[in-house]
């Protein structure tokens, strides 16, 4: 099966593979990303790659889809995003990204993520995207809130990083919402 290749006004979505890995790595290992992502940050390059197989592993088992967030313009590397826990009998998934802090409040999330609902909801036909944040991950909250996503509640001690629990606040959006 072809990875889904896709493409939007600013940015090309392709599957994160390998060459990737020193920008992945670069993205994952800093604190300011990973303050709010659910693990620790990365220490090697090493654990980089071994992410990338994870997610590789995934798209073959048909349980996730991680793409690379590449702009156009230079075919830079600034993030990643894609749905994982696919369950395609129950039509529902999970999504997340990342991206660069240097490429934050461009508006480059809420295009690759429309992008990602778009094939979700349309392609695969799935009704329900599901979302996990941090309470005080204003940004990612704002950004989902703008899809369309619909807080459903708290999730206690759902995260566990840096030696400590953390509560989730859970968010979906239904297809009917998206159409």
């Amino acid at each position: 099966m072809d990875f889904p290749d896709l493409e939007t006004d600013r940015l090309y979505l392709i599957q994160l593979s390998e060459p990737h890995v020193e920008d992945f790595f670069d993205i994952l290992s800093r604190d300011d990303v990973t303050k709010y992502y659910g693990t620790d940050p990365l220490n090697s390059r090493d654990e980089a790659l071994e992410i990338i197989h994870m997610f590789q592993e995934a798209y073959d088992k048909q349980i996730g889809i991680m793409w690379s967030i590449m702009l156009k313009e230079s075919n830079k590397f600034i993030g990643s995003g894609g749905i994982s826990n696919i369950f395609l009998k129950g039509k529902r998934a999970d999504i997340g990204f990342d991206l660069h802090p240097d490429y934050w409040g461009s508006g480059y999330a809420m295009e690759a993520c429309r992008e990602i609902l778009n094939y979700s909801f349309g392609n695969l036909e799935l009704y329900r995207i599901g979302a996990q944040v941090y309470p005080n991950n204003h940004g990612s909250r704002k950004l989902l809130k703008r899809l369309g996503f619909s807080e459903e509640g708290l999730l206690r001690s759902y995260f566990y990083q840096r030696n400590q629990f953390h509560d989730a606040l859970t968010l979906s959006l239904l297809k009917d919402d998206w159409a």
